[in-house]
């Protein structure tokens, strides 16, 4: 496979032919930087064997197989697939001395990005082997998993195997996209406090302060502000994406066994920020769904407020704009389930992504891929989502 020279057997003679190019690269695709560099701005379709049209152009939309129960898989890696310089390093690089990990995802990634494929889909079987082999089947394709969960695996075991270290930060091209820092500040709440109190910071009292680097950004969900809606008088919660991003402006503070704590970012903001919209909480006996909706700009959120001031890396009182890239939601879906009493929940998870060459958004479920209408992608319940840091055009900032 890694020749990709063809014999004839058993008597072992090479068979040297034009007509087996296609499959060659079908088998493991190649693009030129040059070509890498043209899929973020050409407007293009392709279609497959069967005369089927998909997309390979600036963002890539192609279907991915959902063998079992992978779909919380499919949905990451189609967020991933859509992230340009994580794209670009896997389809460019030099990567036959890495670790397995590391070449399947490659191929992965070439394959959904291949102009020239047979299918209008790509099967994602040998790294979902890989995974489960190298999770000791934490994450299968025969039992479903949460995005979120695997996404936080998946980037810490690819940036080891890249030969990331785990002390020195930005040591792989994972924790160059993705990797920002964050101040800490935490002092103990004392028995005096009354519940009015045990969130307000006292300024005699001890604050220890840290400094703590993340990959992720987890965003807590509130049970309110609620809206009725008229139709079945349903109570359907909705919050605005900017309410539950407060977590991290510095004052709002949250209490964590005994100890009151607030969190502020610090500069410079990671290329890439990814949110984990918490929706699902688990006890002894139970585990329980948050449909809050959540409401978001696709474009300019800024997150300035959120950001400790810094003049020597960032103009005070200038915005930091962030573009939504891909946004992964859940469904519930209630089915009949005679090993327990009542219905059950079936988790169905889709992903959102932007076509940018064309200003649509498109959504993928496994096979399927559809254009769907900006305007309604809050109206599902998001649960992870990818911002793209808008580069600073300069001679444009305000003075």
């Amino acid at each position: 496979m890694q020749t990709k020279k063809v014999y004839v057997l058993p008597e072992g003679y090479e068979v040297k032919s034009k007509s087996l190019d296609d499959i060659k690269f079908v088998v493991d695709p190649r693009l030129s930087k040059e070509e890498v560099g043209k899929l973020d701005r050409e407007v293009r379709d392709a279609w497959d064997l069967a005369g089927k049209k998909y997309r390979p152009g600036k963002y890539c939309f192609v279907g991915m197989n959902n063998i079992k129960e992978n779909d919380y898989f499919n949905v990451t890696v189609q967020a991933l697939a859509h992230v340009p310089p994580l794209r670009n390093y896997f389809m460019l690089e030099d990567l036959s001395q890495k670790p397995e990990l590391v070449q399947r995802f490659s191929v992965l990634i070439r394959k959904i990005w291949n102009p020239r494929a047979f299918k209008s889909h790509v099967s994602p079987h040998e790294l979902l082997q890989q995974i489960s082999l190298q999770s000791s089947k934490g994450f299968t394709l025969l039992q479903q998993s949460d995005p979120v969960e695997f996404l936080s695996w998946f980037l810490n075991n690819l940036h080891l195997a890249l030969g990331g270290s785990k002390t020195k930060p930005g040591s792989s091209i994972v924790q160059k996209v993705f990797q920002g820092k964050l101040k800490v500040e935490s002092q103990q709440i004392t028995a005096k406090a009354d519940a009015g109190d045990r969130l307000r910071f006292e300024e005699a009292a001890e604050v220890t302060t840290f400094i703590s680097r993340y990959m992720m950004l987890t965003l807590d969900l509130p049970a309110a502000p609620l809206f009725q809606d008229e139709l079945d008088k349903n109570i359907i919660p909705q919050v605005p994406l900017t309410s539950i991003l407060s977590k991290y402006d510095g004052l709002k503070a949250q209490e964590h066994l005994n100890t009151r704590k607030r969190y502020r970012l610090l500069h410079p903001l990671p290329p890439y920020l990814l949110f984990h919209i918490k929706r699902f909480s688990k006890n002894k006996f139970v585990s329980e769904r948050n449909p809050t909706i959540v409401t978001f700009p696709v474009r300019s959120l800024d997150m300035s407020p959120y950001v400790e001031p810094n003049p020597t890396l960032h103009h005070s009182g200038d915005p930091i704009w962030y573009d939504l890239v891909a946004n992964v939601t859940h469904e519930a879906i209630r089915s009949r389930d005679d090993s327990v009493e009542g219905e059950a929940e079936k988790k169905v998870w889709r992903v959102q992504v932007r076509d940018r060459s064309r200003e649509e958004w498109l959504e993928v479920q496994d096979l399927f891929v559809e254009r769907v209408a900006t305007e309604t992608l809050f109206t599902k319940e998001s649960y992870l989502q990818v911002w793209e840091r808008r580069r600073e055009v300069k001679g444009k900032r305000k003075a």
